[in-house]
């Protein structure tokens, strides 16, 4: 690297922290003189970094926010720090910003050195998020295995168990990653089946880009987003609860999350009508019983029966005393068990 590239890059890391650089004092810092701060100077908003300046005793340099986002310099702290964070934020789908942590990871780990590799590797063994509750967690390190690979077009090989627990090994060209009701989703186009198909991230396994390009497939849908609901819509049975909710509605709706739970109709000041967005069962239950509401459900019957089964094996999980195995329930008593 020349001399001047280094001292840009020294000039630029100086001015990335939040204060007021005077000329006298960078020129110090960096050995060189005030004419050739304000020359470097020049060649940063060239390039693209809005360097302000302003005068008076108290005045100097300062990076101000720009119309774009241009690249950060980073220590070794702040690149572990921000490296770990991303890695907890991909591995828990929080709305909004999924996609666009797993981008930034990739691009933040694909220039990481290999020390600082290792620690944020490190970092990420000997800790545990506290799950959130509401659903699978996966291995950031995949995530960005995958996201590698959708952005250069290249194959990638992983084992996928399958929701009824058979292991196989699979070649695929990788679309999108796509978070999707609490989870996270692979669209991509199997080499061996020769058709599109969705993984559930959190069930692949050593998942590695092969080398081989490829070019970019047509998606038979509008977007990757577009074509996961559409699979799950295919794959999965879901249901409209209907359920009376004994507490002011406005409680309700706020501990139901929001309006994408469905529909809060006040009946009167201390009860409520919920229309449910369409979900599973298990999900419909656990959503009711964590009301802290008394409730009654008037539909679906199979969210009825969910329920009562589901109460049945609370109770009996709370009787302590019984001993008697011909008492114990012999196996599933949920529907369809």
């Amino acid at each position: 690297m020349s001399e001047t590239s280094a001292r840009l890059l020294n000039l630029l890391s100086l001015l990335q922290t939040p204060r007021e650089w005077p000329g006298r004092e960078l020129a110090e810092r960096l050995r060189v003189t005030t004419r050739t701060i304000r020359r470097d100077v020049e060649r940063l908003r060239e390039l693209g970094y809005p360097v302000h300046a302003s005068m008076g005793a108290e005045g100097g340099y300062r990076l101000a926010a720009g119309t774009a986002m241009p690249p950060l310099l980073l220590d070794d702290e702040e690149a572990v720090a921000i490296a770990v964070g991303l890695r907890s934020t991909a591995g828990h789908t929080i709305a909004g910003i999924e996609e666009a942590s797993v981008r930034a990871l990739a691009k933040l780990e694909q220039v990481l050195p290999a020390r600082l590799r290792r620690r944020v590797g490190t970092l990420g063994t000997a800790t545990v998020p506290l799950p959130a509750g509401d659903g699978p967690t996966v291995d950031p390190e995949h995530l960005t295995v995958l996201a590698a690979a959708i952005a250069n077009h290249e194959r990638v090989r992983f084992g996928y168990r399958a929701g009824a627990g058979e292991l196989t090994r699979r070649l695929v060209e990788p679309h999108r990653l796509v978070a999707a009701g609490r989870r996270w989703y692979l669209v991509a186009f199997d080499n061996d089946r020769d058709d599109w198909r969705t993984f559930r991230v959190d069930r692949l396994s050593e998942p590695f880009a092969t080398g081989v390009r490829t070019a970019p497939r047509e998606l038979p849908a509008t977007d990757a987003g577009a074509y996961v609901r559409e699979r799950m819509r295919g794959m999965a049975t879901t249901y409209r609860a209907v359920a009376t909710v004994y507490g002011p509605a406005e409680e309700v709706t706020a501990r139901l999350g929001g309006r994408s739970a469905g529909e809060v109709a006040p009946l009167d000041g201390e009860s409520c009508r919920w229309h449910s967005a369409p979900d599973s069962l298990e999900w419909l239950a656990m959503r009711l019983a964590l009301l802290g509401r008394e409730f009654t459900v008037h539909e679906p019957v199979e969210l009825i029966a969910y329920i009562r089964a589901l109460g049945d094996r609370v109770r009996r999980a709370t009787d302590g005393g019984e001993t008697d195995a011909t008492a114990r329930p012999t196996g599933r008593d949920t529907p369809g068990g």
